[in-house]
């Protein structure tokens, strides 16, 4: 009865944090995302494709130059217990040291070069090392939070600095278009939206370091290492797998196809919002579960998750017409025809989850590595020669195509590495396959009458909902 009431109480307190951290990520995530037409008519084609290149440079610098230390916070909760927090804090040193001498070798020796390879100029730089340094704060201060099961400063500490960040930045951009200073949008936006979360970050780290009482300690550095330092190549192989397209259709063809190429991708931004908030809500019972030994109980409520967003991103797929025109307009219209398999794609990256969180809990962190970076070449690879040779749509199919196969390897490695199985492999192989083809076929719906297209859309939904319902109310009760 007691080890009931054990479960039922750490069912409970993951729901709620779970939900809290839910809600938080889609407000403030849906905000940006509710915004993206208001940047596409502030700013050019090309200009929005700039800003978005250097979102992605952002992306694949922060967990490079930090060592993607903030990864082993999730599981040192279980090695460290009552030092957690001071785990945390001396662990944000390492990264802060980690990140400078980055950057002073960058500067000192490679700056010119990397400035005309990224198209930057000294203030994209400068506040991208600011960024740096004080947004892997956030990273730090939201995964203790999260695996702490702690839900009220991280919204509010999430709410102060987003908000304010896209306010400013849409601000900033129409004074530059009424004051005359249309040359200088790309980067009075990056001022506006980062220096808020610059500065939230700041705070931030400072409030680690109070809290943790610790700024150094070699043996929290030594098992930081030992657990993220493997996981750098994966990091840095995901951001690569998302990112590189942009910044190789602005190479290989100019900023205009870049730019179209990011707002269709900002569509599968809709559904990773969802999918990201939901992991990491998820992440701390999983791994709750894993230390309990009770893995029977996670397969039901994957294989739910699995179906509801399996509906879901063909939602995105057969609206996908009316969400590019509401998003940038009649000028980005061609993007609707890569909206399947960019949202197919982030949908396989995130069914492969459940195999690396596995391994990333027994520290089997060398083999996720291996696994990812093998298929970010293949992905490079075929990005290099698809887009060269059938334009820069072919990189949203590779892409998709390069996750399937991520998929397959963790699905592979998880059964080899930690000899367990949370869920069929075959399965989700399969349910992928149907998904992918589903949402390609979708695509012909697009040459309907809008009319039809809206009955059979209604038709669709209400039956999705029927089936759907019981089953998220299934979720909530089992939470």
């Amino acid at each position: 009865m007691s080890n009931d009431n054990s479960v039922k109480k750490l069912n409970r307190k993951a729901f709620i944090a779970g939900t809290f951290f839910v809600l938080t990520q889609l407000i403030v995530r849906g905000i940006t995302f509710l915004t993206t037409p208001i940047y596409t008519r502030l700013v050019s084609t090309a200009q929005y494709g700039q800003i978005r290149i250097y979102e992605s440079w952002l992306l694949i610098l922060v967990p490079i130059s930090s060592l993607c230390l903030y990864r082993s916070v999730e599981r040192a909760k279980y090695d460290y217990g009552d030092k957690f927090e001071e785990y945390v804090s001396s662990v944000q040193t390492l990264s802060y040291i980690s990140i400078a001498v980055f950057y002073i070798i960058i500067s000192l020796f490679f700056k010119k070069s990397f400035l005309s390879f990224s198209n930057m100029n000294d203030f994209m730089f400068v506040i991208m090392i600011l960024y740096t340094f004080f947004y892997t704060a956030t990273l730090y201060y939201q995964r203790r939070e999260k695996q702490m099961m702690r839900y009220k400063h991280s919204t509010m500490v999430t709410m102060l600095t987003m908000i304010p960040a896209t306010v400013l930045s849409i601000a900033l951009l129409y004074w530059g278009n009424v004051a005359g200073y249309e040359n200088y949008l790309v980067d009075l936006r990056i001022g506006g939206f980062y220096l808020p979360q610059i500065i939230g970050g700041i705070a931030v780290a400072i409030i680690m370091w109070q809290s943790g009482r610790s700024i150094i300690n070699v043996n929290n550095w030594k098992y930081a290492l030992a657990y993220s330092l493997p996981l750098i190549p994966e990091m840095l192989s995901i951001q690569l797998m998302n990112q590189s397209d942009k910044i190789m259709i602005q190479k290989l063809v100019n900023e205009e196809a870049a730019g179209i190429f990011a707002l269709a991708t900002t569509v599968s931004f809709i559904i990773w919002i969802i999918e990201d908030s939901v992991w990491n809500a998820w992440l701390p019972w999983l791994y709750e579960k894993i230390a309990r030994g009770e893995e029977r109980d996670i397969k039901k409520p994957w294989d739910e998750i699995v179906l509801i967003f399996g509906c879901f991103s063909w939602l995105l797929v057969f609206f996908a017409p009316e969400i590019i025109l509401i998003l940038g307009g009649a000028k980005y219209e061609s993007a609707k025809y890569l909206v399947a398999p960019m949202v197919t794609g982030t949908l396989l990256r995130f069914f492969s989850y459940i195999y690396t969180a596995i391994q990333n809990y027994y520290k089997k962190t060398a083999y996720v590595a291996g696994g990812t970076v093998a298929v970010m070449i293949i992905n490079i690879i075929l990005n290099y020669v698809c887009i060269i040779r059938l334009g820069y749509q072919a990189a949203a199919y590779t892409t998709a195509i390069s996750y399937l196969i991520l998929l397959i390897i963790q699905g592979l490695l998880e059964r080899k590495v930690v000899k367990t199985r949370i869920t069929s492999l075959t399965k989700m192989i399969t349910a992928s396959i149907l998904i992918f083809a589903v949402n390609l076929l979708t695509m012909v719906s697009f040459d309907w009458k809008w009319y039809v297209r809206y009955i059979i859309g209604f038709i669709v939904i209400v039956a999705m909902a029927v089936k759907m319902l019981p089953k998220a109310k299934g979720l909530l009760k089992q939470k």
